[in-house]
């Protein structure tokens, strides 16, 4: 007896941020409003659709959407806030299946096969998802339904409202891809549909007159793995037949744990780079140890003022879960870096994670000095579990105002205009 068709959602929130920020902003429904980093290097992460239809769009810098939308409303980002309500809309996802895939804060892949029989077909369980989200949390969400991942991803894009100049226009909210109407759906689609034909792939593309799905379909693939390689011919060939057989990962496994900052200004020399190293590192083994874990490899990320970006990284022996130990590790690439030219982002992360080394013997001094520094961090932890974590710091961090500590994507869409 053979398996039917799996039954994918892919859920994608509609303008999340910004409709976040709505809910306690409701002055502002119906303006132009953007989320991201505020300041002259700040970037977009979100734009609703009424700033959309003057050409605004996330990861665009604020200084160019201020020219194209002067009159938008922008605000600095609370990664924090949106990470809770993230957290919310999973609870929900979660009540409908246990096979919940994260993609992002913002959406998310369900497998519901398993539910059809229980819930109901997979257009009434996706009518649900979007019915939940709105009546629990006052939020907006598209959802695609394929017998794929890819295909529930491009559905899902296709039952999003739609900004023109002439307004926003509510999309369908719910699109499906019946099996049996795979390539129906996918075929007329302009290639650049595809997971991985960017810029490069589709000149190459071009040249051999592939505008839509269905001409790279109907391309020999011999030809296109020519073109584009092996692996990527073959992955591309692929996905323009609607095969897509991964499944739903619901253990994605932690990757690195890292910070990294944009300055209102470049930095010069070694001492401001060194501080802000301090800094990133108090963040990252925070992070660390709450996830009850330690890293042997740190990296180090350099962006200068003119965009050229260079990473560094060391393996040390064993593993390493506080700001002492990874700032000993980075120190020696930092010192390697010429911070003349001006820095313009400077970035910390962890990776290749095991338990936390054991101190074998307190007779060795470095044991001995590391052993110490796990204490004092692991009182720094229980200080900030009880009063905050603005209640202790490293001296780097002092301010004018007080602590100024790294927070997981506090600063990831560039500096605001009061730093």
């Amino acid at each position: 007896m053979t398996a039917g068709p799996r039954a994918i959602l892919h859920v994608d929130m509609d303008a999340f941020y910004v409709s976040v920020e709505l809910r306690r902003r409701p002055d502002l429904h119906g303006k132009p409003v953007v989320v991201g980093g505020t300041g002259p290097r700040g970037v977009i992460a979100a734009a609703n659709y009424e700033a959309r239809r003057f050409g605004v769009y996330s990861a665009m810098p604020s200084s160019t959407a201020r020219r194209m939308c002067p009159h938008a409303v922008f605000l600095s980002g609370d990664h924090e806030l949106y990470a809770q309500v993230s957290a919310q809309v999973h609870e929900i996802f979660q009540s409908v299946t246990p096979f919940v895939e994260p993609l992002a804060l913002d959406e998310a892949f369900l497998d519901v096969t398993g539910a059809l029989r229980l819930l109901g077909d997979e257009m009434h369980i996706a009518r649900l998802v979007r019915a939940e989200v709105w009546q629990q949390l006052d939020l907006r969400c598209s959802v695609g339904v394929a017998p794929n991942k890819f295909l529930a991803k491009l559905a899902s894009k296709a039952a999003k409202p739609v900004a023109r100049p002439d307004g926003v226009h509510e999309g369908p909210g719910v699109v499906q891809v019946r099996p049996g109407d795979e390539l129906a759906f996918l075929h007329p689609l302009p290639v650049t549909a595809l997971w991985g034909v960017g810029p490069a792939t589709l000149e190459r593309l071009q040249r051999l007159g592939v505008r839509t799905v269905r001409d790279l379909a109907e391309l020999d693939e011999a030809a296109l793995v020519s073109a584009v390689g092996a692996a990527h011919g073959q992955h591309l060939h692929r996905l323009s037949w609607a095969i897509d057989d991964r499944p739903v990962e619901v253990d994605r496994e932690m990757k690195s744990i890292g910070h990294e900052e944009t300055y209102p200004a470049d930095l010069h020399t070694y001492d401001e780079l060194r501080r802000e190293l301090v800094r990133l590192a108090d963040g990252v083994a925070s992070r660390l140890r709450a996830h009850g874990t330690a890293a042997r490899t740190l990296s180090l990320k350099v962006r200068f003022a003119g965009f050229h970006t260079i990473t560094r990284s060391t393996t040390v022996p064993g593993a390493v879960h506080t700001a002492n130990g990874i700032v000993k590790a980075v120190d020696p690439l930092l010192q390697a870096v010429d911070p003349s030219p001006g820095v313009r982002l400077l970035g910390v992360s962890a990776s290749n994670f095991s338990p936390p080394a054991e101190q074998l013997s307190l007779l060795d001094d470095a044991a001995a000095a590391e052993s110490e520094w796990d204490a004092a961090e692991a009182t720094v932890d229980a200080i900030r579990s009880r009063f905050g974590n603005t209640a202790i710091g490293p001296a780097s961090a002092v301010r004018g105002d007080g602590l100024r500590l790294v927070r997981k994507g506090a600063q990831q869409w560039g500096p605001d205009q009061q730093q």
